[in-house]
């Protein structure tokens, strides 16, 4: 090995070319898998860190090809898993998580080919940031794919995205069709789930409940605060004009134009109502004097 001195210290030094060209792919893949890791750890380094991920998993080659390699087929694609999950850790370090399904699906073809492990952190990366919705699409392939079904890690990614993705969206139909229809959950197991779904629906519908309540109130709110200013208003302008016989009867087509338009039937209204009654009055018997009758000769 060749030292290299852009290397940090103590950092894992690249392999040098010719040791590099006589390693098979998986065992060039290890040893950037090694690399990258302590860039991780050790030395907190996560470009670096990524850099060694994406030349490993470049080096594999897309997934399936692994399948070629014969016996080493199961070694390449466990590497490969491997620097996938150093290199969503480096992704998110740098609070580019966003770029993580992009970055993945470079290297598997399709969603339903991510190893179950890389699911799994998928799932609780983007449940952490609270964009489950990403993993919508992607977890509802990967479980719905006849080959993934026989995986022993199954259950327990079928659990994990109900409870991390379905029930937080909302997805209640979606989650019991799931559940119902996996056969590597026993009856124990299925019940569970569905009780788990149940009570989140009813607390979903609560929220929604409680939110339109909420919503109703500040609009009773903001309705009794325009009635109480417009009362304030129309005391004042009473006030005002009140030896404006002109304008004072221009008021009281107003206020009656108010007492025609206003819901009598809120709660709100009938204070309101009630004043504007007796402002209505009021300019009524300013504009139009009773009439007083001379008495009666006798």
């Amino acid at each position: 090995l060749k030292k290299n001195q852009s290397t940090p210290s103590g950092a894992a030094e690249p392999l040098a070319g010719p040791l590099v060209a006589a390693m098979s792919a998986p065992a060039r893949a290890a040893s950037l898998l090694e690399e990258a890791t302590d860039l991780l750890v050790l030395h907190r380094d996560f470009a670096a860190a990524l850099e060694r991920c994406e030349a490993g998993c470049g080096s594999l080659g897309p997934a399936g090809a692994e399948a070629e390699a014969g016996a080493e087929a199961g070694s390449s694609a466990e590497v490969k898993c491997s620097l996938c999950v150093v290199g969503i850790q480096a992704l998110a370090e740098m609070n580019r998580w966003r770029e993580v399904l992009p970055w993945l699906l470079q290297y598997y073809e399709a969603p339903e080919q991510l190893p179950a492990k890389v699911l799994e952190l998928c799932i609780l990366l983007y449940s952490k940031v609270r964009e489950p919705q990403v993993m919508l699409e992607v977890g509802s392939s990967w479980l719905r794919d006849i080959t993934n079904k026989s995986l022993p890690e199954y259950s327990s990614l079928l659990e994990l995205y109900l409870l991390r993705v379905l029930l937080p969206l909302g997805q209640f139909e979606e989650a019991e069709e799931l559940v119902r229809g996996c056969e590597a959950l026993d009856s124990a197991q299925q019940l569970a789930l569905l009780r788990t779904i149940c009570e989140s629906q009813c607390q979903w519908s609560q929220q929604e409940e409680m939110h339109s309540v909420a919503e109703e109130q500040q609009g009773t709110t903001r309705e009794a605060v325009l009635a109480l200013g417009t009362l304030q208003a129309l005391t004042s302008i009473s006030s005002h004009f009140y030896l404006i016989p002109y304008k004072k009867m221009l008021l009281a087509v107003f206020m009656l134009y108010l007492v025609v338009r206003l819901d009598p039937a809120s709660p709100t209204s009938l204070p309101f109502l009630y004043r504007l009654v007796q402002l209505f009055r009021q300019a009524w018997a300013a504009v139009f004097p009773p009439v007083r009758r001379p008495p009666v000769q006798d």
